[in-house]
Formats: structure tokens, C-alpha cells, sequence
């Protein structure tokens, strides 16, 4: 039976064809290369063993094999230069206590044997080498198979099928604010009477408050390489106490309608927004990573309010960043409040935004504008 590799992550799969998909990194079936099984050795010159004592680490490609090179007290080490995670180049990575480390998201495997961090039965394969005339030479067929460790893909990895039922919307909240003594919100105020006229009119909803959320701040991956860039979230994938998890499952999911709702905060957005958007961008990514579009026939809206004015330049960068990730939006998609530059008063808006009939009326039409078009839409797919 014929053998493939996946040329991302090492992993081999056995039949007549590779595999649609890598079941460990999710590469297509054109990144698989069949394996050549010769039984014999496969010597190649790597080149001088003067010249790469010199580097502590490398990534290197021999004979069409990526290979991460180290040399440390002595003694050269060769395992190969793709990560079993998502294909991060390892000889690009440092080493920490005789372990390749991961560039892209920190894995670790021992930079002779291949092998992961202690309790972790993983390995990358490796290679043997030797050293003639001054010269050091690799194995490309002593190669070790890849070891992977056996865990459950997570859940957010599943096909996105919606779910039978009424227009369902997901309200997110991204005033912060002090947990133990909570102040009301103009936002949130708003945003609830959208949500309950929704509910009213036959919709199912939830709000989520991210302010009573943890989840760490974007760590920048993509920033190292586009495919370091994962879905789902790198951080969600490697910390099991990531709360944004909850945006995720309501907005690629559970929702047809995501309503946001922010304060304006020095002629922005939250600071809780931009956090969340950060996280969200890993949604985008995927369109030029994999083609892969997570956002499909769902509506968004906005609620934005804030003691001075930049309503339009707050409206203009939600609906950019919402409409790349694949949402549409309703006319008239936001309703904006600003009592001005000059109205100092802040004590007061709260009490300005209550008394505000014409406010809740259009937070209320809203609503019905973003449902009625999330309704056209399930019904036209």
C-alpha cells in the first residue's frame, strides 16, 4: 500500500491516495508528497561542520526535506524543520534546555531525538548524521516516523450547520467597567431594549457581556507568518480557560444577528471592542489562508453612544472590520448618540439616554431591520 507525508505537518497516512484533508493539521491533499520507501541510505553534504558549528540553530532544505540543524556542546542534531502543530519552520525557532522551541506558537521537541517535552508522547522524525573530512553529512532515509499525540479536535473545528428554529441574536456588550460597582451603561441599556423587542417579535437571543469574560489579548502570531494565524484562535486552541470562546460559538454558530453595542471612549471604540476584534481577526485569516469562509448570510448592527462626538469615525471602522469578516448589514446598520463636545455634564448622560423615547425607538427598529433581513436571509438558503 502506498504511503503519503504531509509535507506541513510529517504526518503519514497509508492507501491509494492522500487523504482530503490532514487529520492532524488540516493541510489539503495537495500538500501531501508520496513516500519513497528505498531501504537504502540516503547520504546528502550538508557542508562544512566549521562553518555550521557556528549557528545554534538553522532551517535548512535537503533533497527536498526541510530539516531544523542545531549544534550545542559539541554535538550537531537534525529532526525535521516542520512542526507537528500547524508546519511552523523549527530551525527558525531557538533552543531552550537542548529542546527546539516553536517560532510560531512554542512547541518544544528535543533537538536530537525528536522527541516532545516530558509526558507528551509526540516526536518529529529524526535524522542521522556523520562527518567526513571536515565535512557533515545527512540520512534523508534514516528518518524516524512522526509521533502524534492523540487528543480531541476541538469543538469549534466542527461543519457550521445552522441549526433549525426562529432568527436567533447575540447582543455583545463591550462597555467596561468596574465589576463590584457597576454603573449603568447607556450602551447596554440601549442594546437590551433592542434585545427584548427582538425577543418580542419572535427571535431568540442572548447578551454577552465581555466585560465579565477572560480572555487574553491577541498575541500577535500571524504577525510571525500568515498560517501562524489559526482557527480556532491559537489561544483558544492552547488555553482551555479561554472564555471567547462564547463569541465564537454565538458568531460563526448560534447567531444570525450579532448586535454590538460599545461606548465611544477617546473617539473610539471600547478597549474591550478592539481586544475582541483582535481575537475575531482569526475569522478573516482564514479566507486567504484556506479558503475558508466562516461568516455566511449573518447580519450585524451597531449600537455606538458616548458623552462627545465621533459617532461616524467609531460606525465606519466597525462596519469595515464586520463586513470583511463576512457579515451584511441591514439600512441604516447603526444608531449613534452624542451629546457633543461640550456637554461636559457626564453625570447626566445616563439620565440624557433614558428619558430618550426617540433612542429606544430607533434601537427598536433597528432590531426589527436586522431581523426582518436575517429572516430573508434563511429563507433564501
Amino acid at each position: 500500500m502506498k504511503k503519503w507525508q504531509c509535507k506541513v505537518c510529517g504526518y503519514v497516512h497509508a492507501g491509494d491516495a492522500p487523504p482530503a484533508e490532514c487529520p492532524v493539521c488540516g493541510a489539503l491533499a495537495s500538500e501531501f508528497e508520496a513516500v519513497v520507501e528505498t531501504g537504502k541510505s540516503q547520504w546528502h553534504k550538508v557542508g562544512s561542520v566549521a562553518e555550521l558549528s557556528k549557528t545554534e540553530l538553522r532551517q535548512l532544505e535537503i533533497g527536498g526535506k526541510k530539516i531544523a540543524l542545531s549544534f550545542r556542546d559539541g554535538r550537531f542534531g537534525a529532526i525535521a524543520g516542520n512542526c507537528l502543530h500547524v508546519g511552523g519552520p523549527l530551525g527558525c525557532g531557538c533552543v531552550r534546555d537542548d529542546y527546539v522551541v516553536c517560532p510560531w506558537h512554542g512547541w518544544m521537541f528535543h533537538r536530537i531525538t525528536g522527541e516532545a517535552r516530558s509526558g507528551i508522547p509526540a516526536a518529529v522524525p529524526r535524522y542521522e548524521l556523520k562527518q567526513e573530512a571536515g565535512d557533515l553529512y545527512i540520512d534523508l532515509a534514516s528518518a524516524t516516523p512522526a509521533k502524534h499525540a492523540p487528543h480531541p479536535k476541538h469543538p469549534l473545528t466542527r461543519e457550521i450547520v445552522r441549526a433549525p428554529g426562529p432568527v436567533r441574536v447575540v447582543g455583545i456588550s463591550t462597555t467596561v467597567m468596574e465589576k463590584n460597582y457597576q454603573r449603568e451603561s447607556t450602551s447596554e441599556l440601549l442594546l437590551q431594549s433592542a434585545l427584548e423587542h427582538a425577543a418580542a417579535r419572535g427571535a431568540e437571543t442572548k447578551l454577552i457581556r465581555l466585560n465579565e469574560l477572560k480572555f487574553r489579548a491577541c498575541e500577535g502570531y500571524y504577525s510571525k507568518s500568515a498560517e501562524a494565524c489559526t482557527w480556532p484562535c491559537t489561544i483558544t486552541q492552547m488555553d482551555a480557560a479561554d472564555e471567547l470562546t462564547q463569541v465564537y460559538e454565538a458568531c460563526v454558530f448560534w447567531a444570525d444577528v450579532v448586535l454590538i453595542a460599545t461606548p465611544i471612549r477617546w473617539g473610539s471604540a471600547s478597549s474591550l471592542y478592539y481586544k475582541m476584534a483582535e481575537r475575531m481577526n482569526c475569522i478573516q485569516n482564514q479566507i486567504h489562508l484556506a479558503n475558508r469562509i466562516l461568516i455566511q448570510n449573518k447580519v450585524a448592527s451597531f449600537i455606538i453612544t458616548g458623552g462627545q462626538d465621533n459617532v461616524q469615525a467609531v460606525a465606519g471602522q466597525m462596519l469595515t472590520f464586520f463586513g470583511l469578516l463576512g457579515f451584511v448589514f441591514p439600512p441604516f446598520p447603526f444608531v449613534g448618540h452624542s451629546r457633543g463636545w461640550t456637554a461636559e455634564d457626564m453625570e447626566n448622560n445616563v439620565a440624557a439616554v433614558k428619558s430618550s423615547d426617540e433612542l429606544y425607538t430607533l434601537v427598536r427598529e433597528l432590531a426589527e431591520r436586522s431581523v426582518a433581513l436575517a429572516g430573508n436571509l434563511i429563507a433564501a438558503n
